[in-house]
């Protein structure tokens, strides 16, 4: 009887071994990219190196036509079944392209919104452009009573960062941001495959090498806005060319600029319409303007972080600005930093090529 449950003991020992090894050979890349996460800033601010394939070239030749759509992929490729309920958030925000002293492109960056943790994502395709960005883990339903810690069930849900990028830098220096807008008409062609808000700026942070090629892949996909909150697109790249994509009136709008400088809030810009939400986008955008004139059109690395603080959206008592993010797109540089935080700027850099 003992040497059978001796037996029997070391049989379920040898089978608990087995299934712990290849639980590490499955999720390998998972636990690699959880153990990778860590809080950089107490306001809810987080960083990730995601690793392995997050199968955007397969999404790609489907798309999806609702955020459902996105939730079945995302939980059947990255999540291995695990539900997530996807709900876009999106209000003030403010972008600005402008040189450095050293002529450096550097391209600035406000997302306002309620409050709305953070999570700064570093991703290098295997067909695709390495890249960082900035998530909105509200996005994945992450609060301030419920934030994501190591290696977790609770983390689970950062791995549909990829996915969820509110702006982000490649490394061919093409930068890219969402801001919302108080409305939008997208084409709709039904022999594309459609793209959402977020991984539309996956679409240009993995596949584009310059302005030109973002806009001709944004001709490529059709677009729909997730949770109804019309966006449009600030584009630059390390040339120093920037544009302003805009859905209006049914169209793809490429506003472009004659300036050394290029400045984005939540109004329609596309051919002077300039529609607006009647909240500060006007005020923010002379603020800035304001700001690049007083210096000659060129601002310092520490200027347009002052900057970004400064436009930041006070709501009354409530400070909405949630996170802001520089990127040198000449040399790869970035900038970060929470709720207009400037005595904690996180520094990063992604390697140029």
């Amino acid at each position: 009887m003992r040497k059978a449950s001796r037996k029997t003991g070391f049989s379920l020992l040898v089978l608990l071994i087995l299934i712990l090894i290849l639980g590490i050979v499955l999720f390998n890349n998972e636990l690699r990219t959880l153990g990778s996460l860590k809080k950089v800033d107490d306001y809810g601010m987080f960083q990730m190196t995601y690793y392995g394939d997050y199968g955007f070239d397969g999404f790609l030749k489907t798309g999806a036509k609702s955020d459902r759509d996105i939730e079945r992929y995302v939980t059947k490729r990255l999540l291995k079944g695990l539900p997530i309920d996807l709900g876009v958030t999106g209000d003030g925000c403010t972008a600005f392209v402008v040189r450095n002293e050293k002529d450096e492109i550097i391209y600035g960056r406000n997302f306002d919104f309620s409050y709305a943790p953070s999570l700064q994502v570093f991703t290098n395709p295997d067909d695709g452009y390495a890249s960082v960005s900035t998530v909105n883990l509200s996005f994945a339903g992450y609060d301030e009573s419920t934030l994501p810690k190591g290696i977790s069930i609770n983390s689970f849900l950062v791995l549909v960062a990829p996915y969820l990028p509110f702006d982000g830098m490649n490394e061919k220096g093409v930068a890219i941001a969402l801001l919302a807008v108080p409305e939008a008409a997208a084409p709709n062609d039904p022999n594309k495959v459609t793209l959402n808000t977020t991984t539309t700026i996956r679409l240009v942070l993995d596949k584009a090498a310059s302005v030109d090629e973002a806009i001709q892949l944004l001709k490529n996909y059709n677009i729909y806005f997730s949770g109804g909150i019309d966006c449009h697109y600030l584009i630059a790249d390390a040339t120093g060319k920037s544009v302003l994509v805009e859905y209006y009136d049914g169209a793809l709008r490429v506003v472009e600029t004659n300036e050394d400088y290029q400045i984005a809030s939540n109004f329609i810009a596309y051919n002077g319409v300039n529609i607006g939400e009647g909240f500060s986008e006007f005020d923010r955008y002379d603020t800035v303007e304001e700001e690049i004139l007083r210096n000659d059109k060129v601002l310092s690395n520490q200027q347009a972080v002052d900057l970004l603080a400064k436009v930041g959206v006070l709501d009354g008592d409530t400070d909405k600005l949630q996170w802001s993010v520089l990127y040198n797109l000449t040399t790869g540089g970035i900038e970060l930093f929470a709720n207009r935080k400037i005595d904690n700027i996180i520094t990063e850099s992604l390697n140029m090529k």
